[in-house]
Formats: C-alpha cells, structure tokens, sequence
C-alpha cells in the first residue's frame, strides 16, 4: 500500500491547505508521496522539507511588500508574484528553505504543471533543490493574464490547475492507493465557465490548445469531482473540504485575512487528524 496526498489549487486558498498539513506535520503523519497542483505545490513542497508554519509565515510578512507580489511587481516583471523574488530570494534570504530536508525526505513529491503548446498536464518528480527545480514551482502556480509563461526543460508552463486541478486519478495510476485529498471549496461546489475567457483568447491567442484547455476548465473539474466522490464512496480515498467557502480571494495583501485562514485550516486538521491516521493505517 502507498500513502498519498493531493493537493488542489486555489491560489491564496492554499494558506487553508496549509493549516491543514501542518497539522498532519505536527502529529507525526508522513504519507510516501505528495501531488500538488499550483498553490498546493508552492506550498506543499514545505511537508516534504518538514517545515511547520513556513508557508503562513513568509506570506505573511511579505503581504504588502511590492518586491514580493502587486501590481508594481505585474507591471515591472510581467508576474503579479514576482518570480526571482518570491522563488530565489525568499527561500535563500529571508525564510530559508530546508533544502537538506527536502532532498534526504524519501516522500516523492509531484508538481503539476500545464504545457501551453498542448493544453496538457506536465507531472514533474521533484527530490532535488536547484534554481530550474524551484521554476517548476513557480510555473506549476502561475496563473494566466497575472504570470509570464516559464519555461523551463524545454517546457513553456503555466498554472497545472489549467489541465489537472485534482490528480487523484493521475496518482493512483502510478501506484497510490490509498489517497488523502485535500480540496478548497466546500460540498456541493461546481466550477462555471471562466468569465475572463475573452480576455484569455486576446492575450494567449499564441497558445490555441491551451485556450482550449481553460474554455474546457469547468468541465475537466466537475468531471474530477465526480471522480473524487466515487473513489470516496469506494473507500479509496478521504476527502477534506472546507465547510464553507474560505473567506479570501485568489490574491490577497492583508496578513490578518490570511492569519485568520490558516487558523480555520488548523481547526478542520484537529478535527479530521484522527481519522486521516486511521485511513492512512489500514
């Protein structure tokens, strides 16, 4: 049997995500392998480096510092998140990131990114800690019209949310079978069709397939949520949702907003701890 957590998307919802996982750190639950797609990757990368808090803590300081993410860094950069400052300066100046952790955990960690030509999913095994890892990162949790398309290992990558927003059935099918997945919006939630799509096929028309993929969007998802509460009703996997929507936006700049986040994500991952140990152990 092999333990894996799924990690969905959902931009600064991610910070609810992270409540949750921290918890699981701190009661001592390691599953063999982690998937992340866009914020659950960026995020998630600090279960495999064994770091309590880091996600939270460095969002927070940085909330309102233009080198970070704003419009000054959209403007002057092309990424609303700026790149070299929230993925090469960040992890080595200011919240070090445990690379030594990261790469001595066995864990197998998954990120999920979006190929622009293709309109498909790209799943990228990261063990190691070097720049163009840490752009893997990056692309996985680049959102369209706020990000510049990353290219990295002959890849041109956007947000993975795009073509895989919930690869449960992509980890299975490498040999996962018994899955924790963690979403960001509550029972009974259906993605509609993307009102920006007019404004995506202007500024992405040079990408047709993954236009097609972000017209598509909606679908894929519902379709993964179907999948997601089938594999629940067999036993295959234990779905933690947010009881009700999570109280922040896709950006946000007020530390206390994102504070009050991670703290409701605390509470559900008190709530379910027992239950993910129990799941995990049979």
């Amino acid at each position: 049997m092999k333990k894996g957590l799924v990690l969905e998307g959902g931009a600064m919802r991610g910070l609810w995500t992270a409540g949750v996982t921290d918890v699981m750190m701190e009661h001592d639950v390691w599953p063999d392998g982690l998937i992340g797609v866009s914020a659950g990757a960026a995020f998630g990368c600090n279960y495999k480096s064994r770091q309590v808090g880091r996600a939270i803590r460095y969002n927070t300081r940085f909330a309102r510092d233009k080198r970070y993410s704003g419009l000054w860094s959209l403007v002057t950069s092309g990424d609303y998140f700026n790149a070299n400052f929230g993925y090469h300066v960040v992890p080595y100046e200011y919240d070090l990131f445990d690379t030594k952790a990261f790469e001595e955990n066995p864990m197998q960690f998954i990120v999920v990114c979006t190929d622009v030509l293709t309109g498909q999913a790209v799943y990228h095994d990261m063990q190691h800690v070097s720049y163009e890892e840490l752009e893997w990162l990056r692309a996985s949790a680049s959102m369209p019209l706020v990000s510049k398309v990353v290219e990295v290992e002959g890849h041109k990558l956007l947000d993975g949310g795009v073509s895989d927003s919930i690869p449960l059935s992509y980890f299975e099918s490498i040999g996962y079978d018994r899955n924790v997945v963690i979403l960001t919006q509550p029972l009974g939630y259906r993605k509609a069709p993307s009102k920006l799509m007019p404004l995506m096929r202007l500024s992405l028309r040079k990408y047709p397939q993954f236009v097609k993929a972000m017209s598509e969007r909606y679908l894929m998802y519902n379709k993964q949520l179907e999948y997601v509460t089938q594999a629940e009703a067999e036993g295959r996997c234990l779905v933690i949702r947010p009881d009700e929507k999570i109280p922040i936006g896709h950006i946000s700049h007020d530390a206390e907003q994102m504070r009050r986040v991670y703290e409701i994500g605390r509470q559900v991952g008190e709530r379910y701890i027992e239950k993910i140990k129990e799941f995990y152990a049979h």
